[in-house]
């Protein structure tokens, strides 16, 4: 993707989360690694929703947190994109929101079990950073989150909120949707007791595969933006 393109993605990537729910007034932000220079990023700037997301105010960033071009205010989380960056070359979208089901599944502790098809995509892989509740503001704390994140997808912050990251936009913002809704069923199951046992590892296994494929992000996030299209294209004939 060229960065005009990268650009547009991001845009609409913060307007399907905010159709989706992760919205936490102008908290939250994404990030992606430009494609011909890996040691700078594209984020979101501070003070605006992540449906106010355009071309001209996305911020390049390097791999310590500074801003290279853009002249809008950064996030003081930086350091939540940058460390990652840092520790996982592979991957190349980060994105941090704060989810209310995966906020309060993290506050428990307990792991996330395969009560549901997206609960499988996460079933013992997904990390959990409880160093602190407060803002992660510094490049130790950033480091501290990508120890936490390890080889997954996802990463929870304790009493907080959740990170994902993914080889694309669509598999980061996925990533996160699907969360959520796996957080929301093992939550409300759990509170209604008396579990059945969970499928066998390898059924589990295999559907982590089937829904994990690179095509399956991207024919879900077009959709969602197409979704998003429609609703925007209703509001202007208004």
């Amino acid at each position: 993707m060229t960065h005009d393109e990268i650009k547009e993605q991001m845009a609409w990537a913060g307007k399907v989360l905010v159709a989706e729910g992760q919205d936490d007034f102008t908290r939250g932000h994404i990030s992606f690694r430009l494609p011909d220079d890996p040691s700078l990023f594209f984020m979101k700037p501070h003070s605006v929703g992540l449906d106010e997301i355009t071309a001209e105010n996305i911020l390049t960033i390097d791999l310590d947190g500074n801003v290279v071009a853009g002249t809008a205010r950064r996030h003081s989380e930086v350091y939540i994109h940058s460390e990652i960056f840092k520790q996982r070359t592979d991957v190349r979208c980060v994105l941090h929101t704060h989810p209310p089901y995966a906020v309060a599944l993290s506050a428990t502790g307990r792991p996330m079990r395969a009560y549901s098809q997206p609960g499988a995509l996460f079933y013992e892989a997904i990390g959990l950073y409880t160093d602190t509740i407060n803002l992660i503001r510094s490049k130790e704390m950033g480091a501290g989150v990508a120890r936490a994140l390890g080889p997954n997808r996802a990463v929870l912050l304790k009493n907080h909120g959740a990170v994902t990251a993914g080889a694309t936009i669509a598999e980061a913002v996925i990533g996160v949707i699907m969360l959520e809704n796996a957080a929301m069923v093992q939550l409300v199951a759990e509170a209604a007791g008396d579990l059945a046992p969970e499928f066998p590892r390898a059924d589990i296994e295999k559907l982590r595969g089937d829904i994990s494929r690179s095509e399956q992000f991207a024919i879900n996030f077009d959709y969602l933006v197409r979704r998003a299209k429609r609703r925007e294209g209703a509001c202007q004939k208004h």
